[in-house]
């Protein structure tokens, strides 16, 4: 796709609309410099990664468009603007260390004896299965039924109301994000755009969702999550991206570990 082509089409579509660029940053929470960035394929000016990508999703959906065709030619887009790795040359591809072959060897060697082992196992205890199914009915012993006493109707042990299927309700999930050196955030409050922008060390961020979280970070390191007020696992490697979804089971996790301990 020639230069120009995706950011003119973005552009045309909110236009044809009568959508203007603050109106898609108030339904967003994308930057509006982020906007002009993409209308003008300026790339240089977004964070990249999965951010540009979340970026044209949110306006696809904002605005009617195929989210997957608008990704498709921004990937597109984005690939022809990427100059492709110069090659070295002379660089050869080192060959592998003998240490390489003789680990492989060895693993393949494991993977059989355990293979043979579980083959053996299931065959001891399907023989035992066996035998135990051929010892003949009159070898057990009878033993008498006792008749079940009947209880008075006054003695007799209410019924417990099962809740009906559905009813079960759900109390809301409430996530602070604090945030304790620059990075881009991006919160997704039950599928929905909730934040989408840089913060800075020392911010701290609520958001309300009644289902699901989804975050992303461009350094997992950066930001500290807490759930209904329980401390959840970090996004991935400090320094490195990373994306973490939360729930009610993980807030159910969280309070089982706490008691255990």
């Amino acid at each position: 796709m020639a230069r120009g082509n995706f950011g003119e089409r973005l552009k045309r579509e909110r236009e044809l609309r009568e959508v203007t660029l603050e109106e898609i940053t108030s339904a967003t929470r994308i930057g509006p410099r982020f906007l002009e960035a993409l209308e003008n394929e300026n790339w240089e000016k977004l964070p990249g990664g999965v951010f540009n990508r979340g970026f044209v999703r949110s306006i696809a959906r904002y605005l009617g468009l195929d989210e997957e065709a608008l990704l498709g030619e921004y990937d597109m887009a984005h690939g022809a603007h990427i100059p492709p790795p110069e090659k070295t040359p002379g660089q050869r591809i080192p060959s592998p260390s003998p240490w390489f072959s003789a680990g492989i060897v060895l693993g393949a060697l494991l993977l059989l004896a355990a293979i043979v082992f579980a083959i053996i196992y299931g065959w001891k205890r399907f023989g035992a299965r066996h035998s135990a199914q051929q010892i003949p009915a009159a070898s057990v012993p009878n033993i008498p039924q006792s008749t079940p006493a009947v209880l008075p109707a006054s003695a007799e042990t209410p019924a417990t109301t099962a809740p009906a299927a559905g009813k079960a309700i759900s109390s809301p999930l409430e996530l602070l994000v604090s945030s304790s050196a620059a990075t881009h955030l991006l919160v997704l409050a039950d599928g929905r755009v909730a934040f989408y922008d840089e913060v800075h060390g020392g911010e701290n961020h609520h958001f309300t969702a009644s289902e699901e979280f989804e975050v992303t970070a461009s350094d997992s390191g950066a930001v500290l999550l807490e759930l209904n007020g329980l401390a959840m696992p970090p996004l991935g490697v400090p320094g490195s991206s990373g994306t973490i979804k939360l729930s009610h089971d993980d807030l159910r996790q969280a309070s089982s570990g706490n008691s255990q301990r």
